[in-house]
């Protein structure tokens, strides 16, 4: 998997978001390592979910993971908490903005 087939797969998963569960603003960076790894930016607003390409050093949380976690979170199939007491990703920074990052993501499996 190639670090556009990432970036593709997550501005697929923001347009399947119910964005009605987002109702504050947050910017997080994915970090993706191993195969596949980039840096990608996803920020969350009141109702709208975004996906862009690029490292954003202003981001409230950082998200550390591997493709294949990447993946599986994104098609709604694992849950963000789960993911992260497991150890399958790791947060720096808000952690509530990473909980609103979460919150976005389970609504991918509803």
């Amino acid at each position: 998997m190639t670090y556009e087939d990432i970036v593709r797969e997550a501005k697929q998963a923001a347009e399947r978001i119910d964005t009605s569960v987002i109702d504050q603003h947050a910017a997080i960076e994915i970090d993706v390592e191993g195969e596949g790894e980039g840096a990608f930016y996803v920020e969350l607003d009141n109702g709208w979910a975004d996906v862009q390409p690029y490292e954003y050093y202003d981001y409230d949380c950082k998200i550390r993971t591997n493709a294949d976690t990447l993946t599986v979170l994104l098609s709604g199939m694992l849950d963000a908490a789960s993911a992260l007491s497991d150890g399958k990703i790791n947060v720096e920074g808000n952690i509530e903005k990473a909980i609103v990052f979460a919150t976005a993501l389970r609504t991918l499996n509803d």
